[in-house]
């Protein structure tokens, strides 16, 4: 058991309550956010099953793509719960579009949803992070951001965004102690791919070598592996996890 706080942005969403189940498995005091009045956000009902399920997870509702409240909230934690050395940023929206039909809104609220709360959090972190001498900071992005997508360009320009942040985050964390890094997942199973009629999802099926989605546990699984205290080595790095759908 380490005891380390590990925060998860978008914590109660599929992806993002398996990775606070593998941290939690793991030894770390685990915290969720959610974004207040949307259905994954439901602070009680989500820490009761978690608790069924033997683990243990607090979550605190936030907007992440608001700095002032970003900060507020995540110096509450600090107080509230202890210093966080792990930060997990799963936090993000679609608005899908063509560009020619995309509205300033729809590219605004998804580059200030999925890239803004990065900055945001991040920059409440780090510097305790480096002053203590261990942070591990994990971005999770997409493969439509290394490849892009149709009708996708505020969410693909957002993602590709996560992992030049990261690079430069390294860069400056490398020599106190804190790792940043990316994960770019593929289609992975959940209610949002299962949304999609199934003619289009057979077709993404079939651009996936593996033959398969994949599972949220495999996401978790990863973030968990790089929030370890012997993964300190790996910085920097973007790692794909997409069934060989994008390889480059």
């Amino acid at each position: 058991m380490t005891g380390r706080v590990a925060v998860v942005t978008g914590g109660t969403g599929t992806i993002g309550t398996e990775i606070c189940k593998h941290l939690a498995a793991a030894g770390h005091r685990v915290v969720a956010l959610c974004l207040p009045g949307t259905p994954d956000c439901v602070p009680e009902d989500w820490e009761a099953a978690r608790k069924r399920e033997g683990y243990e997870a607090k979550v605190y509702g936030c907007d992440v793509a608001n700095f002032d409240e970003t900060a507020e909230v995540l110096s509450r934690i600090e107080t509230e719960i202890g210093p966080i050395d792990i930060l997990v940023n799963a936090a993000g929206i679609t608005r899908d579009a063509t560009l020619r039909k995309m509205t300033p809104e729809q590219w605004r609220q998804v580059i200030s949803a999925n890239l803004d709360s990065v900055f945001s959090t991040t920059h409440v972190v780090i510097g305790g992070m480096m002053d203590r001498g261990f942070g591990r900071i994990i971005n999770i992005s997409s493969v439509n951001g290394q490849k892009g997508q149709f009708g996708q360009a505020n969410y693909a320009a957002s993602k590709a965004g996560i992992h030049g942040f990261t690079m430069s985050a390294a860069r400056e964390g490398a020599r106190k102690g804190v790792t940043v890094n990316t994960i770019s997942p593929g289609y992975i199973e959940s209610p949002m791919i299962m949304a999609v009629p199934e003619e289009h999802r057979a077709k993404i099926l079939a651009e996936i070598p593996i033959g398969r989605f994949g599972k949220p546990s495999e996401i978790a699984r990863l973030v968990a592996f790089l929030a370890a205290e012997e993964s300190g080595f790996i910085t920097g790095a973007d790692i794909s996890i997409n069934g060989g759908q994008h390889i480059g």
